[in-house]
């Protein structure tokens, strides 16, 4: 007879997977579409560069919640009902930002997308965590997460085909079908994962116990220091470049988003190279030259915005060398995060992703307090991004060396950090 192990296994089908890379497509379609349309959003509801910057804000802390909070919760009742009411919210708001009559409403419907988004997203992967173990857990969270990968560079492009043949409104109609598909999907292929005799009512008491040993780990402050830093550095690119290079630069929303598309590809080629380094190269060398090649990026692109207007071919420079950096410096600081707290790694994961997106909801506005004509308060960020990222591998992660064993260990921090994102 079959063992209870080799009968969850068998219950991850290949529908569920294609579900969960659905769902975690969920965060960059819903922004990367979005924002080839800032400038447009702006004149139609009389906004400011930092108001409609708020909007990315909103969302961004609203997924940082929803994952925080998500994963305990579904602990607690249960995997499938609470992901498909997710979604569900998670279509509505997007029907709320399309019908939007002012950038308020949008601030707060994008905060509700956001969380449901965020929320739907950590229940999908818990529900892989749930019917796989060992390597084959591993494989099918690398395969999500590498698949999941298209969505940043598809996003982009598919905004701008939207806005040469609508309206910007239209990319929210968009996500809320895509909403609509993924309730059909999970309801046709995502199981009830957690039984009623496997869930625990620890809830958010656990987690905060939890969290509290986690955060007594130097080390690990110290790498999410890294993760978090250069998360805020990357999303004050996401939210000011394309003030920076159609505002200021005349680029149009097609070239826009092709140069939006190729930055992302670059951070995921750099992602796969560090991958591949794994075990070859010390992973905090590799984390310090996407550090140095961010902070080179931002000093250049300070230079030019204080002092050169801020010409075209250095912002394309600057950003493609700044995103690229991120997929050296985002997985493996994420990855060394987790593999120094193996006794607790759900919660040092998501406690690693509510940094990030509330790094990257703070910056936002931040990064478009100078209007749509300069690019001084974007350079500045990254560079104090990149600097804080220094710092917290260089000071407050030192000395740590690897130990005998640590390299499974870091394999699994890589999927949990893989799974953050």
């Amino acid at each position: 007879m079959p063992s209870e192990r080799d009968r969850r296994q068998a219950r991850v089908t290949s529908g569920l997977v294609a579900t969960v890379i659905f769902l975690t497509a969920i965060a960059p379609l819903a922004t990367d579409m979005y924002v080839p349309a800032f400038p447009q959003v702006a004149g139609d509801l009389s906004a400011t560069a930092t108001q409609v910057q708020l909007t990315l804000t909103t969302f961004f802390v609203g997924m940082a919640l929803g994952q925080l909070v998500g994963g305990p919760v579904s602990d607690q009742r249960g995997r499938r009902r609470p992901l498909i009411a997710a979604i569900v919210l998670m279509a509505a708001a997007s029907v709320v930002c399309a019908l939007t009559p002012s950038i308020g409403v949008m601030m707060a419907a994008r905060f509700v997308q956001g969380f449901s988004g965020g929320w739907a997203m950590v229940i999908g992967r818990a529900v892989i965590v749930d019917l796989a173990t060992g390597a084959r857990l591993v494989r099918l969270l690398n395969v999500v997460a590498g698949v999941g990968g298209i969505a940043p560079i598809a996003g982009p492009l598919i905004g701008a085909v939207i806005l040469q043949l609508s309206h910007w409104r239209m990319s929210f109609w968009t996500v809320a079908a895509l909403g609509v598909a993924m309730v059909v999907a999970a309801l046709a292929a995502v199981p009830e994962s957690l039984p009623p005799e496997r869930r625990h009512g620890g809830g958010l008491r656990a987690f905060a116990v939890a969290g509290r040993q986690v955060l007594a780990n130097r080390r690990y402050v110290g790498y999410l220091v890294v993760s978090g830093s250069a998360m805020g550095a990357l999303f004050a690119y996401v939210a000011t470049s394309a003030f920076v290079l159609q505002s200021m630069n005349g680029m149009s929303p097609v070239a826009y988003s092709v140069d939006f598309a190729a930055n992302a590809a670059g951070m995921t080629v750099a992602a796969l190279v560090a991958a591949r380094l794994a075990g070859r190269v010390d992973t905090r060398k590799v984390i310090l030259v996407g550090q140095i090649a961010a902070l080179a990026a931002g000093v250049a692109m300070l230079t030019g915005s204080l002092w050169f207007g801020t010409p075209l071919l250095l912002a394309v420079v600057c950003f493609l060398v700044l995103m690229t950096a991120q997929g050296l410096i985002g997985p493996n600081g994420g990855a060394l995060a987790s593999a120094e707290v193996p006794e607790h790694p759900g919660t040092g994961s998501a406690i690693l992703g509510f940094v990030q997106w509330v790094a990257a909801g703070a910056i936002a506005p931040i990064a478009g307090l100078g209007g749509e004509h300069t690019a001084v308060p974007m350079a500045l960020l990254i560079v104090a991004g990149a600097a804080a990222s220094m710092l917290g591998l260089l000071v407050l992660a030192r000395g740590q060396k690897l130990r005998p064993g640590e390299e499974s260990g870091l394999n699994q921090g890589r999927d949990h950090a893989g799974r953050c994102r």
